[in-house]
C-alpha cells in the first residue's frame, strides 16, 4: 500500500501515559501506521524545558512511555520509534533555525504564555525556543504531515513559517507540513480541568482496576446537585464525557443521561458503571503493558533500533542544510 506521506509526532517522557493520551493521540497514531510513514519521537530534550531539576526520572519515564505506546498499538515493525536526544541533528538544526526566528515571534505563541502562567515558571531560553526545536524535530525528517490538536496549531504554523523562510533563503529543501487534526474531543481531567499529570487529575494506563475505580468515585460531577433526587447537568460533567468514550453500551449511556437530568439516578450508580466500563476496556491493554514493562532490555533494543534508522535520515538532512547555509566541514 502506497503511503500518503510522512508523519512526525511524539510525547515528552514525563511519566506513564493516561487516558487523555490514549484517546487524544495513541489510538489515532496506531490507526495511521498503515497509511503513513510514521516516526514517533520520545522527546526527552523537551522535558528539560520545564523539568531540568529532576533528571533522575527521565530514563525510567522513557521506558514507561514506550511500554504504554507499544501496549496501545504502536508497532516498531511498521513505524520508527526514536529518542530525540540520541540524535544530535535535532539540536543542531534547532540552533540554525533559531537564526531565522525572532524573539518577538516566539513570544506570541499562546502555549508559551499559558505554560508560564499555569505552571508558575520563570521562563528559560529553552522554554521560549521550544517551538523551534519542535520545528527541527519535524523538518529533520522532512515530515509533511503532523497530527495535532487545535492547541498545537500555533506551533505548527511556526514550523511552516520556518520551512518557508529557509526555502526562500537557501532554495527548496523542506515541506510545509500540513496539520492532521484529531476528530476526538479532548477528554477532561477527573476534576474537570485540563487533564495534566501535574494537576493529579489523570487515570493512568498502568493504574490497577482498584486505583481506577477509586479515581472514578472521586470524580467531579455537578456541584449544584446536592441530593440524588435533584435534577443534574450532563453537559460539563466529566463522568458523562468518559461514559461517551469508554462505555460501549450507547443506549445505557443515553438512559443514564435522561435519568440524571430528571433526578432519578445518583452519582454513585453512574460512577460505578463507568469504573466497570473503563476496567473492561483497559484490561487487554494493561496486560500487554505489564508484559512490556517486565522486559526493559527489549524496550531498550526497540528504541535503539528505531533511533539508528532515524539517525541516517537526520544526518542526510543536516548535511544538506550545512551546505546550503555555507557551513562546509573541513574533512
Amino acid at each position: 500500500m502506497e503511503k500518503k506521506g510522512r508523519i512526525l509526532t511524539g510525547h515528552r517522557p514525563t511519566g506513564p501515559r493516561h487516558l487523555g493520551h490514549l484517546v487524544g493521540t495513541l489510538n489515532t497514531w496506531a490507526s495511521l501506521q498503515d497509511s503513513y510513514d510514521c516516526y514517533f519521537l520520545i522527546a526527552d530534550l523537551h522535558v528539560l524545558t520545564t523539568d531540568y531539576k529532576h533528571p533522575e526520572y527521565i530514563q525510567a519515564n522513557i521506558l514507561e512511555v514506550l511500554a504504554d505506546w507499544l501496549a496501545s498499538g504502536i508497532d516498531p515493525a511498521r513505524s520508527v520509534i526514536l529518542q530525540q536526544s540520541a540524535i544530535s541533528e535535532h539540536a543542531q538544526l534547532a540552533l540554525l533555525f533559531g537564526m531565522l526566528t525572532t524573539v518577538a515571534r516566539l513570544s506570541r505563541i499562546p502555549t508559551y504564555k499559558e505554560q508560564v502562567q499555569q505552571l508558575n515558571l520563570t521562563p528559560s531560553l529553552g522554554l521560549l525556543s521550544y517551538p523551534v526545536l519542535q520545528a527541527a524535530d519535524i523538518l529533520v525528517y522532512k515530515a509533511d504531515t503532523v497530527p495535532v490538536g487545535e492547541d498545537q496549531l500555533s506551533h505548527l504554523e511556526l514550523v511552516r513559517e520556518i520551512a518557508r523562510r529557509f526555502n526562500q533563503l537557501y532554495g527548496p529543501t523542506f515541506p510545509e507540513p500540513a496539520a492532521l487534526l484529531s476528530a476526538t474531543p479532548r477528554l477532561p481531567g477527573t476534576d474537570n480541568r485540563t487533564m495534566h499529570t501535574s494537576y493529579d487529575n489523570t487515570i493512568q494506563l498502568k493504574d490497577t482496576p482498584d486505583e481506577t475505580a477509586r479515581k472514578v468515585m472521586d470524580m467531579y460531577t455537578d456541584p449544584t446537585r446536592i441530593h440524588a433526587s435533584d435534577p443534574g447537568h450532563v453537559e460539563g460533567n466529566p463522568v458523562f464525557a468518559y461514559h461517551e468514550v469508554f462505555n460501549p453500551n450507547d443506549s445505557e449511556v443515553e438512559e443514564f443521561k435522561i435519568r440524571y437530568r430528571e433526578g432519578k439516578i445518583g452519582d454513585i450508580q453512574v460512577k460505578r458503571r463507568l469504573a466497570e466500563a473503563l476496567n473492561e476496556t483497559l484490561a487487554p491493554l494493561r496486560q500487554r503493558r505489564a508484559e512490556w514493562i517486565g522486559r526493559p532490555n527489549d524496550l531498550i533494543d526497540i528504541l535503539q533500533a528505531g533511533t539508528q534508522r532515524a539517525r541516517q535520515i537526520a544526518q542526510a538532512t543536516f548535511e544538506e542544510v550545512e551546505k546550503k547555509m555555507g557551513l562546509i566541514k573541513n574533512r
